[in-house]
């Protein structure tokens, strides 16, 4: 039998600028928040640059590349598909994704 998700709000929508990221720390791991346009999508990846290990990703460009939203890191240019982390450049470099929700008027993630 599978365990609920545990949905951990994190801010309000307003504190997240279109077109932009923003990095949260949660239960001691550091997410990116990503809310591509004026929509309520929203993205949540890891925050660490796994080619640079560094905490950048969530400054880093979104770009749409065959059809898809995807984060340039700020260090090394790779970049990241915002639904599930996926590398572009190297899949054996892919950082983890989370589940996000607009609850309200404010965003949540699940962890687990």
């Amino acid at each position: 039998m599978s365990q609920a998700q545990e949905w951990i709000s994190i801010c309000a929508l307003t504190a997240l600028r279109p077109g932009t990221g923003a990095c949260a720390l949660v239960q001691g791991k550091q997410l990116a928040l990503f809310r591509p346009s004026k929509e309520a999508t929203l993205y949540a990846l890891d925050n660490i640059d796994p080619f640079a290990q560094a905490s950048v990703l969530s400054r880093g460009l979104i770009a749409e590349h065959d059809g898809a939203l995807w984060v340039a890191s700020p260090l090394k240019k790779q970049h990241f598909r915002l639904s599930d982390g996926h590398c572009l450049e190297n899949p054996d470099f892919s950082i983890t994704s989370y589940p996000v929700r607009v609850n309200g008027d404010r965003v949540e993630v699940a962890l687990a």
